[in-house]
């Protein structure tokens, strides 16, 4: 007998079912992450794929974990083959495992040339680490604004507010480590 394919929650879904679980709302779940309701209703609503911020946040407050499922996984994979874009302005590829008990994460991210932070600025819980593999980056976390280049790095507390653009004519390939208590 051949085994039936079950499709696997989307995000949104999996947002939806969490926040029902413990009793929030929409709007509660927009205060618990500190990103705005169209931004959490987007994610929820499978309209936008949110930053990794966001799904780092969501997990912490949804106690559950929002990484990709295998499944989609493989989805980013032909994405990333096919050179189309995860979130607005930029690419990323999981370098990491996921899983609930798992405090490390790392990705491969690529920004895209002459590119401006959009949507929201990011903060998660935790630390972050980025090393600049190619071109220029700019993060600002907080109000302090730094420029790096290949070779590069910063470490910085992931729960200020942060955001990166690529002032450069090429795109930047980046090495992002968050570590999520």
């Amino acid at each position: 007998m051949a085994k039936k394919k079950t499709k696997s929650a989307s995000l949104g879904e999996r947002m939806k079912e969490g926040r029902d679980k413990l009793g929030l709302t929409v709007e509660d779940l927009a205060h618990e992450t500190g990103y705005p309701l169209d931004v959490i209703k987007a994610a929820e609503e499978d309209r936008m794929v949110p930053p990794v911020a966001l799904v780092l946040q969501l997990s912490r407050v949804l106690k559950l974990d929002m990484e990709e499922t295998e499944e989609e996984q493989k989805a980013s994979q032909v994405r990333k083959k096919s050179h189309k874009k995860r979130v607005d302005s930029y690419a990323y590829v999981p370098l990491t495992k996921p899983g609930s008990e798992k405090h490390l994460r790392g990705y491969l991210v690529t920004i895209d040339a002459k590119t401006d932070h959009k949507g929201v600025e990011y903060h998660h819980e935790g630390e972050e680490f980025i090393f600049v593999l190619k071109g220029e980056l700019t993060i600002q976390v907080g109000e302090n604004v730094s420029h790096l280049t290949k070779g590069e790095s910063i470490h910085f507390n992931s729960a200020l507010h942060h955001k990166l653009s690529n002032p450069a004519a090429e795109a930047a390939k980046l090495i992002v480590v968050v570590f999520v208590p």
